[in-house]
C-alpha cells in the first residue's frame, strides 16, 4: 500500500519545490534520524544559486509507532522534510520499495539520480532501472568491510580501529557496487554506536556533495572502483537476544558489546542483590550504558562472582582474569544514573552476578 502524508499548505509550497526543467531531478531515500543530516546537506547544496539539480521527492518507510509505542509518528526523514515545508505529495512510504503504485510516481518524477542513506528497504531491479544515473549509497563502513544491516554496531563490536565510510552505486547484490569515493577514520575506545554513525552519515553527505557532479556528469562510472568480494565481510542484523551480557568471556569483548549496542538494543545484565540482615534475594535486570575495561584486575579470593565498588565503578570480574568497570547503569522503567548513586542506593546489600 502506498502512503503520502497529507499537508494543508502543501498547493501553497509545490511550486518551490517541484522539478523545473532547468534543474536535475534527484530523489532522497532515508528514515531515521542519521539520514537526515544528508537530507539536509542535499536541500542546502540544491538551493544553491549555482546548483544544477533539485530534491524532487522523498521515500521513507512508512509511519510506526514511536515514543514506546503509545503513537504512530511519521519517520525522522518525513517529519523533517514536513517541517521544512516539502508538498507531502512529493513524500512517498511504500510498505515496499516494488510496489507498483509508487514506482509509477516515481517514474512521472523522472528522476536522475536516487540517492539512499538507511532507507532500510530492499531496492528491486524495476525500481533501480528508473534513475538515469543510477542509485548511490552512503553506507557507514569501508566497502567491501561490514556489508548489511548494521555495520558500524559489528565493527565496534568488533573492536576495530579503524573505519570509514563510503559512497557507493548500488546494485541488487547487497552493498557491493562500485565505490565512487571513500575517507577512514581512526576508532576512539569509547565511543560508541549512536555518536559513530551520526560522525560518518555527517562525512558521507560531504562525500556526496562533492562527487554530485561526476555523478551526474557520468564520470563517477569509469572512475568507479570495484570491490573486491573476496575481502568482503558481513554485518547482520543485530537479534533482541543478543543483547545480553556473559561475563564468562573477556572484559574487552563485553565492552566493546556495550559500545557496539548502545542505543538499541543495549546490553544487559542480571544481577542478584543480597540483604544479609534479612536474608533476602532479589533477582535484578540492569541495563548497562557506559564501561571500560579495568586496568587492575585485583579481585579478592572467593570474590569472583561478587560485585565490587571502585572509585565511581561497578567492578564485574570477567573470564580470562579481566575485569569490566560498569560507570552508568539503568533500572528497568527508570533514568540512566551513575554506578556511585546505584551502589548508593543499595545500602550494604551486596551484588551478586548471575
Amino acid at each position: 500500500m502506498l502512503r503520502r502524508f497529507i499537508c494543508v499548505n502543501a498547493s501553497a509550497t509545490l511550486s518551490s519545490v517541484a522539478p523545473s526543467p532547468r534543474k536535475k531531478p534527484l530523489i532522497f531515500l532515508g528514515s531515521p534520524q542519521v539520514s537526515v543530516t544528508v537530507l539536509e546537506a542535499l536541500l542546502d547544496a540544491s538551493s544553491a544559486p549555482n546548483s544544477s539539480f533539485e530534491v524532487a521527492g522523498i521515500v521513507t518507510q512508512p509511519p510506526a509507532r514511536r515514543d514506546r509505542g503509545r503513537k504512530v509518528l511519521p519517520s525522522p526523514v518525513a517529519q523533517y522534510a514536513l517541517e521544512k515545508g516539502l508538498p507531502s505529495d512529493l513524500i512517498f512510504s511504500p510498505e515496499k520499495a516494488g510496489d507498483e503504485a509508487f514506482l509509477s510516481s516515481l517514474r512521472d518524477l523522472q528522476p536522475e539520480l536516487c540517492v539512499t542513506a538507511a532507507y532500510g528497504n530492499i531496492l528491486p531491479t524495476k525500481f533501480l532501472n528508473i534513475p538515469v544515473h543510477g542509485t548511490v549509497n552512503i553506507h557507514p563502513s569501508l566497502l567491501p568491510l561490514y556489508r548489511g544491516a548494521a555495520p558500524v554496531q559489528r565493527a565496534l563490536q568488533d573492536g576495530v580501529e579503524e573505519t570509514g565510510v563510503s559512497l557507493a552505486f548500488t546494485v541488487r547484490k547487497l552493498d557491493a557496487g562500485a565505490v565512487i569515493a571513500s575517507k577512514s577514520f581512526q576508532v576512539d575506545d569509547q565511543i560508541k554506536a549512536p555518536e559513530l554513525l551520526s560522525l560518518l552519515f555527517s562525512e558521507g553527505s560531504k562525500l556526496l556533495i562533492r562527487e554530485l557532479p561526476s555523478i551526474f556528469d557520468g564520470s563517477a562510472k569509469s572512475k568507479a572502483v570495484p570491490q573486491d568480494d573476496s575481502k568482503a565481510t558481513l554485518a547482520p542484523k543485530i537479534a533482541p537476544d543478543e543483547a545480553w551480557l556473559s561475563f564468562d568471556q573477556e572484559a574487552f569483548i563485553l565492552h566493546n558489546k556495550v559500545r557496539a549496542f548502545a542505543g538499541w538494543p543495549g546490553t544487559r545484565a542480571k544481577v542478584l542483590v543480597l540483604d544479609d540482615k534479612s536474608g533476602q534475594q532479589n533477582e535484578l535486570e540492569l541495563k548497562i550504558i557506559t564501561t571500560r575495561i579495568c586496568q587492575s584486575t585485583e579481585v579478592l579470593n572467593g570474590e569472583q562472582d561478587y560485585v565490587t565498588f571502585k572509585k565511581g565503578s561497578l567492578v564485574f570480574s570477567c573470564g580470562g582474569g579481566t575485569a569490566l568497570e560498569v560507570l552508568e547503569v539503568q533500572l528497568p522503567g527508570k533514568k540512566a544514573i551513575d554506578a556511585t548513586a546505584f551502589w548508593n542506593g543499595l545500602r550494604g546489600q551486596k551484588l551478586k552476578k548471575l
